[in-house]
């Protein structure tokens, strides 16, 4: 940082430029497009429906499954098709992260399918992926106590700043991914990866926060824009 500019032009406390779509997915339930800085993602939501997958059944329930996947040509080195360990752990996380909005006890034995596709990738999919998602279900129809939305803050040549972009994500100290539910403030999602004092933790889950109410209104238009084109 010069001057307290960042290497995009940013101020430490900026997020980088947002927009969402809602509903590009013709065949899926609920989708959204998502683009943050050079972040482009795709989710869509299948479900609720029938689980033909008998050990996954849940009596008294509904089960979430979610598959994050990073397109070979999401980044510069190209990446190898298919499932590995990182996108596993990410699908994992980000189940985790929007299970506790949605009232799956109102669909026993079913089972939603997200799938959330990484078309470009420019630092911080996991938060990114979890905002288009949380979207894609609302689209979908799928009762929610809230809309969950994902930002990260994190530590650059000693400085807290939101919303790290790819370079300064690897060039940084440290990287504070979370997700809320905007209405109580619960966090569905809390990771830490690198070094941070107490107060400089204390103030990037501050800023991450801060960043997350932000998302949090676009998220609300573009699905306001959704649901007035549709009436209209």
């Amino acid at each position: 940082m010069t001057d307290g500019v960042r290497g995009d032009g940013r101020k430490a406390d900026e997020l980088r430029p947002i927009k969402i779509e809602v509903g590009v997915l013709e065949r899926a339930d609920g989708s959204a497009y998502l683009e943050v800085g050079g972040n482009k993602i795709l989710a869509g939501v299948y479900g609720p429906r029938e689980s033909y997958i008998r050990r996954l059944l849940e009596p008294n329930t509904g089960v979430i499954r979610c598959r994050y996947n990073m397109a070979p040509f999401s980044v510069g080195d190209r990446k190898r098709p298919g499932p590995d360990r990182r996108s596993s752990e990410i699908s994992k996380i980000t189940a985790d992260a929007l299970r506790p909005a949605l009232m799956l006890e109102n669909y026993p034995r079913s089972m939603v399918d997200i799938s959330i596709e990484i078309i470009e990738a420019e630092g911080g999919t996991r938060c990114a992926g979890i905002t288009a998602a949380s979207v894609a279900l609302a689209d979908a129809g799928i009762p929610m106590k809230d809309i969950v939305v994902g930002c990260a803050a994190g530590k650059v040549d000693g400085e807290i700043v939101l919303d790290l972009s790819e370079d300064e994500d690897k060039e940084g100290e440290a990287d504070l991914p979370v997700a809320i539910m905007p209405r109580t403030g619960e966090i569905t999602l809390l990771q830490s990866d690198g070094n941070l004092t107490e107060e400089e933790f204390a103030k990037a889950l501050d800023l991450a926060i801060e960043g997350c109410m932000q998302v949090s209104e676009v998220q609300k238009e573009a699905l306001k824009a959704k649901y007035t084109a549709d009436m209209g």
